[in-house]
């Protein structure tokens, strides 16, 4: 039998496959930032206490009770002086600050005056003197003027009669002389309101000296206590800065 002539197939030839795209690259993200470090913990506040002299009259309450906001684990001790001794107190370092009368030797002292006291005269609750508002020292010819020891205004009164006693030790004895019906005192209003009796009264002595308080430290002290406490007596906030 003969084979046809027909061709026969021949093997199937396989095209190219196309080559497969390259993927993208993914982008490459940047490398994190370090986080900073946290800030430091402020240094806890000195351990105290901050001692704050004061004379007699003296009024820092309000400056007391934003400390102890402002302070609550610095413990502030008040210590009560005589003017006599606030300088020597200031020396000794026996208060850290303290409200002064003035005049006292600045050498040596930081000084900020703080207010002016108007002086008063206290006299016996039934005396002539209650009839006026206000007095002056030619009011006072005639009186007898007493002066304790402890007398911060040394006021020397034209025509007055000098005590027939020995000058009482402080303004307390000298109220309850006044109080017996004996004499006057002259003194700044805050020593009036601190001895106020029911048996004696006080009126303004128009012409007389006033009295300056201040606030004072060493120099060569002025620590951060210090520093805390004039911020709180010349009205910073707890975030103001020094100035």
């Amino acid at each position: 039998m003969a084979k046809s002539g027909a061709p026969r197939p021949g093997p199937r030839r396989q095209g190219k496959r196309p080559a497969k795209a390259a993927a993208p690259k993914k982008p490459q993200r940047p490398a994190r930032a370090a986080a900073p470090a946290a800030p430091a913990p402020p240094p806890p506040p000195p351990a105290g206490p901050f001692r704050l002299g004061a004379i007699p009259g003296a009024t820092p309450g309000k400056w007391i009770d934003l400390w102890q906001q402002r302070m609550p684990h610095t413990p502030l001790e008040l210590v009560p002086l005589q003017v006599a001794e606030q300088r020597a107190a200031l020396d000794a370092a026996s208060v850290d600050a303290a409200l002064v009368r003035r005049p006292i030797d600045v050498e040596g002292l930081h000084v900020i005056p703080l207010y002016d006291e108007v002086p008063v005269v206290v006299c016996a609750a039934e005396s002539h003197l209650t009839a006026a508002d206000e007095l002056t020292l030619a009011d006072l010819a005639g009186e007898i003027v007493i002066s304790p020891l402890d007398d911060v205004l040394h006021v020397d009164v034209p025509g007055a009669v000098a005590p027939a006693f020995a000058r009482p030790d402080d303004t307390a004895q000298a109220i309850e002389t006044v109080a017996a019906g004996v004499g006057i005192v002259i003194v700044p209003m805050s020593l009036a309101r601190l001895h106020q009796r029911r048996d004696v009264t006080q009126r303004p002595l128009r012409d007389g000296p006033v009295s300056s308080v201040a606030l004072a430290w060493p120099v060569e002290a002025t620590t951060e206590l210090v520093e805390t406490f004039v911020g709180i007596v010349r009205g910073r906030t707890a975030r103001s800065s020094r100035g």
